[in-house]
């Protein structure tokens, strides 16, 4: 199979999955074997840059709102450090963070090990649960403020504020 042939289904593949994972809430392949996946179209696509397009998942955060749910814009993109391995990664990212907010300022990060879950936005006004939303795309998320006051701890919460 020639370069061209593989990176299209790599692509479709890995778009296939993301699916799966993040509309359907579904997965078909472990992370692991994703991760591995993901790699390989990356470095596929840094050794032929004139094949890269739109249509990878290289080029997206998560996935696309889900239509049943209103959607939400967040105020400060939610990133991903997009299975950072090691130093370098970690320094990579650190710098697209300074370059996205025009910063020269050292940026303290606060790093835990990877659970699988749903990432989101919890935004409180003055104690209060103004809205919650997913990471969605990093720039535009699903609104699921209700669904965050159907949790148990969340009333308990609020009793307390």
């Amino acid at each position: 199979m020639d370069v061209k042939n593989r990176i299209l289904q790599l692509q479709e593949q890995l778009n296939q999955h993301n699916i799966h994972y993040y509309v359907h809430d579904n997965p078909t392949i472990s992370d692991c074997e994703y991760d591995i996946l993901l790699k390989e179209l990356e470095y596929l696509e840094k050794i032929h840059p004139e094949l890269q397009n739109s249509f990878s998942p290289t080029q997206k955060i998560g996935g696309e709102p889900l239509s049943s749910f209103q959607s939400l814009n967040h105020k400060i993109p939610m990133l991903s450090l997009a299975n950072a391995m090691n130093d370098d990664d970690l320094k990579k990212f650190d710098s697209q963070i300074l370059r996205l907010l025009s910063s020269e300022h050292k940026i303290e990060y606060i790093g835990e090990p990877k659970l699988d879950g749903l990432a989101v936005e919890l935004v409180y006004e003055k104690g209060v649960l103004a809205y919650g939303s997913t990471r969605g795309d990093g720039t535009t998320g699903e609104d699921i403020t209700e669904n965050i006051k159907t949790i148990k701890e969340y009333h308990y919460l609020y009793r307390k504020i």
